[in-house]
């Protein structure tokens, strides 16, 4: 025969329960919400895991010792949408690469009228790094002979430093000017996209900070 739940009944479980989950409220430590993983979890401040030289786990050979820990150079690179003109910037270098085509014509080595203002970008660069020491690099696609293109790139180069010189205007700033032609190509001369970015002429100088 089924017991009948009376509404007296029910009051009694509920207010039982009631002082059950205060009881345990009460004595249950207090637990913060934080997401897994992501903007809301925990900062993992651990140390890095040390590398004992002893380990007999540690498989190096014979006399070889480990060599000391350095800051690896770190390289932030900008580029305007179309390529054209690229700034890598390192711990110790800042690099200008401006393409051919947006300094001269065509198999020339005469600086068009946009060309003026990107090297002025640049010296004004190298005023505010105070660089003494510039290099001026000049490089081509595979296109045409080794010989063209080698003196192709260098006359490039010389004219762009002409003009940094004069951006510049300090006698005390060092140049070397080199053509590579076809060597250190950045992309495949394969296509003439690629093409077109080997194409280029590179100013590099030490930067201070």
């Amino acid at each position: 025969m089924r017991q009948a739940v009376t509404p007296r009944a029910i009051r009694r479980a509920a207010a039982a329960a009631a002082v059950t989950t205060a009881m345990l409220a009460a004595t249950a430590p207090a637990v913060t919400a934080r997401a897994d993983s992501g903007p809301g979890s925990a900062a993992d401040t651990s140390p890095p895991v040390r590398i004992d030289s002893k380990d007999p786990d540690l498989k190096m050979r014979s006399g070889a010792e480990l060599a000391p820990g350095r800051v690896l150079d770190i390289k932030s690179v900008v580029e305007t949408g179309d390529g054209d003109e690229r700034r890598e910037d390192t711990n110790v270098a800042v690099t200008f690469a401006l393409q051919a085509e947006v300094l001269f014509d065509k198999d020339s080595a005469s600086l068009g009228t946009d060309a003026h203002s990107k090297i002025r970008a640049i010296a004004d660069e190298v005023t505010k790094q105070r660089a003494t020491t510039l290099r001026v690099f000049g490089f081509t696609d595979n296109l045409g002979s080794t010989a063209h293109g080698v003196a192709l790139s260098k006359e490039r180069a010389n004219a762009v430093q002409r003009q940094l010189a004069e951006d510049v205007g300090s006698s005390g700033v060092s140049y070397q000017i080199r053509g590579y032609g076809e060597l250190f190509p950045i992309a495949d001369n394969a296509t003439e996209e690629g093409r077109r970015k080997n194409r280029r002429v590179e100013v590099s100088f030490p930067r201070r900070g």
